[in-house]
């Protein structure tokens, strides 16, 4: 048997199928208990971006459909586990590149070329994951391709293989077999694996709920600035110090804090960067001159803003509105912010954000919707932060596909990402500035609190559905169920690391009141006298507190 375009079209298809139907079981084999973009729907919604691209295409080579499948996969790509996935099909369209037809030797060698692929993308890899189950079934493949022409043969030796190898992942990971799980991303392969197989042995393509992919909101955050804005004028300046002597730079934000809000100060020494929301802009600026020359004075309508971001609200998945062609590159940096909830997307824009990517936890944005925002910057280097791990891969791959330079920072929390952009400055080049960032964003703490989204054990502890979870710089410190105890233990966590603090930024989520997030604020200010503590809405979904530490 050989796999013409057509078979590989529908095997494609099938495998989508597949995984779409199955993709809960997928999500549910996550081992940590915290609501995530859950690897079945990452995979689920980046293999739909292939079939959306092939299933119409008639008369194509095996070479043609694999290319222009592994194209729509690389945009589509979401989380980790979706890039891999488009690795893995990046790399099997270079090893049947110029094949009309694909036999067992061609096929093993596209696959063997797909994890080659895939393993050169990530820096440290695991094994025990969707890299090992696609390895160990390549090299299957191929050591029966070696005698074996038939494709049919081949494939099914690979599928064998990976079911094979998805059950000794436990045994390579010890989190996974104290879970009794085996590892998500591999099972999603095989899943897909099987959906092809389907056609390759009976012509029969599987039949998915596809309903069951419609994981992620459909709006851009433009469509969230639905809320109230208090005041009027978002304000930016940097004060060079050389003012009036003695003037203390907290005297200066606590009177900003009455006539405004979201007031952000930065003091190094030299310079103090500030950031607020305020109906007098000149007050704050006459104010400010007392400390010294200003500079890099911005001042932003938010109303005018606002009514601009709801009349650019968009239909389809999370990406920026299309433009024709990419913006003109008329400004030196721009930002691209990965970022839910209004509040969050607001706070990113204030600090210079260009453009913001709906996304995070729970909703990792594609490398496409990374992509078009990119494109609708504004400028010749283009900084993303994609202020979640799961979401790094993913802005990544942009890199090679955009019209301008692309640096992406390695921000895994909305923290760091808040105190890379702080960072910035404007007169430096832009590796140094990368640098400058890196450094500021490693220096920060990130607390959240959060609900354990299913019963499970995790490195000793036994959590319940729906009990808080308290994690400090990605690793679960404790649960609790009391939710203001919970932020003043982790805060309490996070300060004895850092021998104090002097500044805590309390950003609240979309289901905390305001006078609930006050009271924590209280309670902190009473805990710790001595530092700078912010209260910001962030409205952000999935976790009810994120804490900042610096």
């Amino acid at each position: 048997m050989v796999i013409n375009g057509t078979l590989f079209r529908d095997a494609v298809i099938s495998g989508a199928n597949h995984l779409a139907a199955n993709r809960r079981a997928v999500d549910e084999l996550n081992v940590f208990p915290v609501p995530d973009g859950d690897t079945g729907t990452n995979m689920t919604l980046t293999l739909k971006s292939a079939v959306r691209e092939i299933s119409e295409l008639r008369d194509r080579t095996v070479s043609e459909i694999a290319d222009i499948a592994a194209s729509a996969l690389l945009r589509g790509a979401r989380g980790n586990s979706g890039v891999i996935l488009s690795l893995l099909f990046r790399g099997v369209a270079q090893g049947l590149k110029g094949f009309a037809e694909a036999d067992g030797p061609a096929l093993a060698g596209a696959f063997k070329a797909g994890v080659e692929e895939a393993y050169k993308a990530v820096m440290k890899p695991t094994e025990g994951t969707i890299l090992t189950v696609a390895r160990l079934s390549a090299e299957k493949a191929a050591g029966l391709a070696a005698q074996n022409s038939d494709a049919l043969a081949v494939f099914e030796t690979m599928y064998t293989a990976a079911l094979a190898a998805l059950a000794e992942t436990p045994e390579l990971l010890p989190v996974l077999k104290k879970a009794g799980v085996v590892d998500a991303g591999g099972k999603g392969l095989t899943l897909i694996f099987e959906g092809m197989l389907s056609v390759f042995k009976s012509g029969v393509i599987l039949t998915g709920d596809g309903g069951d992919t419609a994981a992620l909101p459909q709006t851009g955050i433009a469509a969230q600035f639905d809320g109230e804005i208090t005041f009027t004028y978002c304000t930016e300046f940097i004060i060079e110090q050389g003012g009036e002597p003695g003037l203390e730079p907290l005297a200066l934000r606590a009177y900003l804090e009455t006539i405004g809000d979201s007031v952000v100060t930065v003091d190094d020494g030299q310079i103090i960067k500030v950031h607020l929301h305020t109906d007098h802009p000149g007050d704050a600026i006459e104010r400010a001159l007392a400390y010294g020359s200003l500079v890099n004075i911005k001042i932003d309508n938010m109303r005018d803003q606002h009514e601009r971001a709801r009349h650019d609200v968009r239909t389809g998945e999370d990406e920026p509105a299309e433009q024709d062609g990419s913006a003109p590159q008329t400004e030196l940096y721009g930002f691209v912010a990965v970022a839910a909830g209004e509040g969050l997307g607001m706070l990113f824009k204030d600090l210079g954000a260009d453009t913001i990517v709906n996304g995070g936890q729970t909703m990792n944005p594609s490398t496409e919707a990374i992509l078009r925002a990119v494109e609708n910057t504004p400028a010749q280097t283009v900084f993303v932060l994609p202020n979640n791990k799961n979401i790094i891969m993913a802005a990544e791959q942009a890199v090679p596909l955009a019209s301008r330079r692309v640096i992406v920072l390695h921000s895994r929390s909305i923290p760091m990402g808040i105190s890379a952009m702080l960072a910035f400055d404007p007169a430096a080049p832009a590796d140094d500035n990368a640098v400058h960032m890196d450094t500021a964003m490693q220096a920060v703490s990130t607390g959240l609190i959060t609900y354990a989204a299913r019963n499970s054990e995790y490195e000793g502890m036994a959590i319940n559905e729906g009990e808080l979870l308290a994690l400090e710089n990605g690793r679960l410190a404790f649960t609790e169920q009391d939710m203001n105890k919970a932020v003043i233990r982790l805060l309490g966590k996070m300060c004895s690391k850092k021998r104090g603090a002097a500044f805590i930024t309390i950003i609240y989520g979309e289901t905390v009141s305001e006078e609930d997030a006050q009271a924590v604020k209280t309670a902190a200010e009473a805990k710790y006298p001595g530092a700078e503590i912010t209260l910001v809405d962030g409205g952000q979904p999935v976790y009810f507190y994120i804490l900042s530490v610096e």
